[in-house]
């Protein structure tokens, strides 16, 4: 296989439930040696998160691919001078405790940092490691709510609404791996390490876009649209004959105006107010009800070879198994089949990325709790009176 671009890298992987679990697996689809560090009695809580077959959790075998796993009770002594050796042979450390907790545990950034100066401690919290609300227990759907994501999503006239997955840890969770690469580059520059302070509430704040800008600038507060877009239109959800859905957006305006003509609507072209995204938003009423009633005549199948066909920006609502079933998707490979010890031929999404000299891969899914300790710390140096030792501290 070629040598991955993150070969050789060292993470050691002390975080649970699911930014910083995440980051950890995005170094290690692209090589990096990542070793999961659980509690010997208390496993990472994505074990048994959602679904399981034969009493094995899937959200797991997703979560914790390409990663080796130990167990290690951080809180004993043993526990803590063997984090320290391990420290010493990593490059990088992702933790999510609540801020103080190593510290407590005589494991803080300048024990850390003793043992191996070019260490990166990532250390990923709710709200940050300083503020207000840097002890509070920090969950991806308080992000959510408090970063204006769920105030400016669902219809204008109903609650709120939040997502029905991970948003903000997924998006903590990328982030971190790029501030961990970042980080990385720092150091071969200068030779030292530091520590990365990611807050979940932050990068969720980035990818909603300009509001902070647009409420400084102009005291405009975005609100609850549904479906459609302040910025442009038609921009909504339509139902087809068949009763299916497909999603339009016209971001462009010589997309907008190619939908317009398909529909049998090229006279709302000349209109003085469909020359702006804006304008065109200000009058959804109307566009949705000309590409509306032209899509509810027609199966889904004629919709989107329509839209095709006239070059217009198109795309069905899919479920999973219609993603599953995709031929772009099947042709990307974005959901691949691994061979999983436990359950056999298991379908997961793929890496994140295609690298055409240095591929990442799906060498293993999540492995069993501690299936490594011996082998892991047998490598570090630690004799076989030593893990008796540890097992009968408790720490193993």
């Amino acid at each position: 296989m070629t040598q991955t671009p993150l070969t050789g890298l060292r993470v050691l992987d002390l975080a649970t439930l699911f930014a910083g679990p995440l980051a950890a697996t995005m170094l290690g689809d692209f090589g990096a040696e990542v070793i999961k560090v659980e509690h010997p009695t208390r496993p990472d809580p994505s074990r048994g998160h959602g679904p399981s077959k034969n009493g094995v959790g899937l959200w797991w075998k997703l979560l914790g691919r390409n990663k080796r796993t130990i167990t290690l009770n951080l809180s004993t002594p043993g526990g803590r001078a063997t984090l320290l050796r391990l420290a010493a042979t990593a490059d990088v450390v992702i933790e999510n405790f609540r801020p103080g907790t190593l510290e407590k545990w005589d494991l803080g950034w300048e024990e850390l940092s003793a043992v191996n100066p070019r260490l990166v401690l990532t250390r990923v919290t709710g709200f940050g490691q300083f503020g207000p609300y840097a002890q509070r227990p920090g969950f991806g759907t308080l992000a959510e709510a408090m970063s204006g994501f769920a105030a400016i999503t669902g219809e204008p006239d109903a609650s709120p609404t939040l997502p029905p997955f991970g948003l903000a840890d997924s998006i903590a969770g990328l982030a971190t791996a790029y501030a961990v690469m970042t980080a990385l580059a720092a150091r071969d520059r200068t030779g030292e390490g530091q520590v990365v302070d990611m807050a979940i509430i932050e990068p969720i704040l980035t990818v909603l876009g300009p509001q902070p800008t647009w409420y400084d600038q102009l005291g405009y507060v975005q609100e609850r649209t549904g479906n459609r877009s302040a910025n442009n239109a038609p921009r909504n959800t339509y139902r087809t004959a068949d009763g299916s859905w497909v999603a339009v957006s016209t971001s462009a305006q010589s997309i907008a105006e190619r939908v317009m003509r398909l529909v049998g609507r090229p006279e709302l072209i000349d209109e003085p107010w469909f020359a702006t995204g804006a304008e065109r938003a200000a009058h959804s009423d109307v566009l949705d009800e000309a590409v509306g009633s032209w899509i509810a005549e027609r199966t889904r199948t004629e919709v989107l070879a329509a839209f095709e066909k006239a070059e217009a920006a198109v795309a069905p609502i899919q479920d999973v198994r219609d993603v599953m079933a995709d031929p772009q998707y099947q042709a990307l490979d974005t959901v691949t089949t691994v061979d999983d010890p436990e359950l056999g031929p298991l379908r997961m999404q793929n890496v994140l990325f295609r690298l055409s000299a240095t591929p990442g891969a799906i060498r293993w899914t999540g492995r069993p709790h501690g299936a490594d300790t011996v082998e892991v710390l047998t490598e570090l140096g630690l004799t076989p009176a030593d893990l008796a030792a540890l097992r009968e501290e408790g720490t193993v």
